[in-house]
């Protein structure tokens, strides 16, 4: 099933990129072109949206900062702690205490409100970043949560309330520098497997060196009830972001590892071979990998250029790099398109300094819904590292039909200067345009309304949407690893459900889709054991929940108070 799916992708592909329009959303790929009656395909590239900052009177006051140990942390997890379909946020605070703030924004309306939950289990202070993952699948949310010292598993008890469960699944958090994490499933095994990145080595006293640290793999016992002890994914070369993710549409998720290049000797970026049942084994030259060399940060997947596979943004100092499959999925040789599609973004965008930026996190996501994938990158320096700009502020770069992207940070509002960190773009009102939530080194934590076209008042669409979000039986009731496809007359957007990459925090929630004029569109999901359910035909401008065997989708409203 798949090899034929994987054939009937390169014929598409090369069609597509014939017809210009064949740009896919998120870790995506287009299969099965078609039109159905009543969807527009989009092919002209929306307006940039404004977003309006609400930081003050939002109620999400929060500061990450601290010491040398804390520059290269600093993530925020999203994800809905109190089972009412909204997104709330778990910020780290470095020598802070990390917060859970739970999401009170009006659904649809001009104002993005939070509310701090306090918590001893979730106020932990030496927090780097947290990912969200429902790991016993009980539907209650869990966090991974990355710290300078042992990395803590908070399971969900409902209602925004955690407990300490490293002791209940005996898992290891070690005492370590971490700083990069993501999980799958490996066949039908009632846990997931885990993946810890380590960044320096501690001393004895705690404090970071300049050597670089082991990363570890973390699989369940045999049994499913807890996890096994760590496996070394040796060497290590400081690892700041790491994402299992389908690279070759084998069904298998690799591992990708991006590293800082700053302190490692005779390194490179990583990917593992992780196949179910089997030792982890580095991908190396002699099964076509290119040694890679970056100050890496961040990774976000997407398939930009339309082959079918997905690509991979990562972001370093000076120049980020966006890689394709050079030749197929054969074998993981890959070449870099940045420069091509756009997004290079080797310098300021403002700001008046002419030198290098230190970009953090990446994120593809469609903030103006018109059917081409954006990209959001944050930005700021180390701290005051020289030779590298020190007014360096983050990026929104446009999708534009012919797959490359414009920068239009200045345009939509987004500009400053305070040194960025992790991020995340979530739809906070529940309106149907995704708002910006970004953390920033020793500075606060700022929040921004997309307000779509408007200038002023309420905020006004931009082009349809779609939010969904997939349903199976436990234990993997998110259906992580599995693939979203969406047809917009003769587009397929297509979307690949992750758990990790970014800069040390992540999603778990609604798929977003913009869908430019499109009033509807087919849907279906590639579930995780690669078993593909039918198309449902949808209307634009909704939630909607899609259980595994069903043969309509799920209308969901967001809750009005």
């Amino acid at each position: 099933m798949r090899a034929a799916i994987r054939g009937r992708r390169r014929t598409l592909a090369i069609a597509a990129a014939v017809a210009i329009v064949a740009v896919v959303a998120g870790t995506a790929t287009s299969f099965g072109l078609g039109y159905f009656g009543g969807s527009a395909t989009p092919t002209t590239a929306g307006g940039t949206p404004n977003f309006v900052e609400q930081t003050a009177g939002s109620g999400l006051s929060h500061t990450y900062g601290g010491g040398d140990g804390y520059v290269a942390g600093g993530g925020v997890a999203v994800f809905d702690c109190n089972g009412d379909g909204r997104p709330d946020v778990y910020v780290a605070g470095g020598s802070n205490p990390a917060g859970l703030y739970r999401n009170d924004s009006p659904v649809g309306g001009k104002a993005l409100k939070f509310t701090r939950i306090p918590d001893t289990v979730t106020d932990l202070t030496g927090v780097e970043g947290a990912y969200p993952i429902d790991i016993d699948g009980d539907s209650n949310v869990d966090l991974v949560v990355l710290r300078m010292g042992e990395t803590e598993i908070l399971r969900g008890l409902g209602g925004c309330r955690f407990e300490k469960a490293n002791a209940r699944w005996s898992f290891d958090g070690g005492n370590d520098y971490a700083t990069a994490f993501s999980a799958t499933w490996e066949g039908s095994n009632a846990l997931p497997t885990l993946a810890i990145g380590h960044y320096l080595k501690l001393d004895a006293t705690g404090q970071p060196t300049r050597d670089c640290a082991e990363s570890e793999l973390v699989r369940p016992k045999a049994d499913g009830t807890a996890f096994d002890r760590p496996i070394a994914l040796s060497p290590g070369y400081c690892t700041l972001s790491m994402l299992f993710s389908d690279w070759d549409l084998s069904g298998r998720r690799d591992l990708r590892m991006t590293n800082d290049q700053n302190y490692y000797v005779n390194g490179q970026d990583q990917l593992w071979r992780v196949a179910p049942g089997e030792a982890p084994r580095a991908y190396t030259d002699a099964d076509g990998w290119v040694s890679l060399q970056v100050s890496g940060m961040g990774i976000a997947g997407y398939d930009v250029n339309g082959d079918g596979y997905p690509d991979y943004y990562l972001t370093s100092q000076g120049d980020n790099r966006l890689q394709t499959l050079a030749a197929g999925p054969d074998q993981p040789t890959y070449r870099d398109i940045a420069l091509k599609r756009g997004v290079v973004s080797t310098r300021p965008g403002s700001g008046g300094q002419d030198l290098p930026s230190t970009s953090w996190h990446p994120e593809f996501e469609d903030v103006n819904n018109d059917g081409f994938i954006d990209l959001f990158v944050s930005k700021g320096n180390v701290a005051e590292q020289p030779g590298f700009a020190t007014k360096d502020p983050s990026d929104l770069f446009l999708g534009q039909p012919d797959g490359s992207f414009k920068q239009q940070a200045q345009a939509a509002g987004i500009v400053e200067y305070d040194r960025g960190r992790g991020a995340a773009l979530a739809d906070f009102n529940m309106d149907g345009l995704l708002d910006l939530i970004e953390v920033h080194y020793g500075a606060p934590v700022r929040v921004w309304l997309n307000a779509g076209s408007a200038t002023s008042g309420e905020p006004a669409q931009m082009g349809n949407w779609l939010a969904l979000r997939p349903v199976q039986t436990g234990p993997n009731v998110d259906a992580v690893g599995a693939w979203i496809e969406v047809k917009v007359g003769d587009l397929t957007l297509r979307r690949e459900l992750t758990i990790g990459g970014g800069h040390a925090g992540g999603q778990l929630g609604w798929i977003h889709f913009g869908l430019g004029p499109a009033s509807s569109a087919q849907v279906r999901i590639q579930w995780p054991d690669g078993q593909v359910g039918p198309w449902l035909q949808v209307n634009a401008n909704q939630f909607l929940d899609i259980a595994r065997g069903a043969t309509e989708a799920r209308p969901w409203s967001p809750p009005s108070a």
